[in-house]
């Protein structure tokens, strides 16, 4: 069942950390989790997203860490966890010219983006969780990236789990800790919170700095997709030698 509690143990092996280290921060406030019995429990829901906040901040050796553990449930074959990002991205997913100027207007452009795919079922309910999501804490990147995503996964919005990608050349200010303008937007609908979790630690490796910036110098979709696929087959040659 996707959404039933975690012990300690459990929570500690799911996002690769030390259960000392967690339970001084359950004891701190600092995480999702109350006692039962005397035992800490963590309720799944809550903690995927405290773990999709935290991903940015994670260093690289922790998110390697964390996609083994995510890719370890068997649920995929080897061609799709090679493609866990870009398997769920078509060209007709990607707008390299997207007519967006404001942080609202990113987000209608977004999902009508995902409405091109033919795949999108529920329009006004996925941009509700969209400005939801933003409205508690805005998912813009230091480096020029954002990642808009439901805060939690939406089986029903989509016919399958998809990312779909807007480029903005001239930026938006879109609340990057740095205040640096957003110009490359990913986003994401996934319909488990596995997955999701999974597609966002990929996706942390994948978007470097030489990267992002080959995105933005793409000059076409399909340059743009062959772009991510190549960083993709290097991240996973990279997780293959650990």
């Amino acid at each position: 069942m996707p959404y039933r509690s975690m012990s300690l143990e459990e929570f500690a092996k799911h996002v690769c950390m030390d259960a000392r280290d967690l339970r001084k921060m359950a004891e701190d406030g600092e995480l999702p989790a109350h006692k039962v019995a005397g035992k800490w429990r963590f309720h799944r829901a809550h903690v995927t997203e405290w773990l999709q906040q935290r991903m940015p901040t994670l260093a690289e050796d922790h998110l390697i860490a964390l996609e083994k553990s995510l890719g370890s449930s068997g649920d995929r074959n080897a061609e799709e966890e090679n493609a866990i990002v870009t398997g769920l991205i078509g060209v007709d997913g990607i707008d390299d010219h997207l007519p967006a100027r404001t942080r609202d207007s990113v987000l209608r452009e977004l999902v009508k983006l995902v409405e091109r795919t033919d795949l999108l079922f529920d329009e006004g309910g996925l941009l509700e969780a969209l400005e939801q999501r933003e409205a508690l804490c805005p998912t813009a990147l230091p480096n020029g990236v954002a990642i808009p995503h439901p805060r939690q996964p939406m089986p029903y919005a989509t016919a399958e789990p998809l990312i779909c990608i807007g480029r903005v050349p001239a930026g938006i200010a879109y609340g990057a800790p740095n205040h640096s303008m957003t110009k490359l937007f990913f986003l994401i609908c996934c319909h488990d919170d596995h997955e999701h979790l999974h597609v966002l630690a990929r996706l942390m490796r994948i978007l470097d700095d030489t990267t992002v910036q080959n995105l933005l110098d793409a000059e076409s979709p399909v340059q743009l997709l062959e772009t991510l696929i190549a960083k993709e087959d290097a991240v996973m040659k990279q997780l293959a030698a650990h």
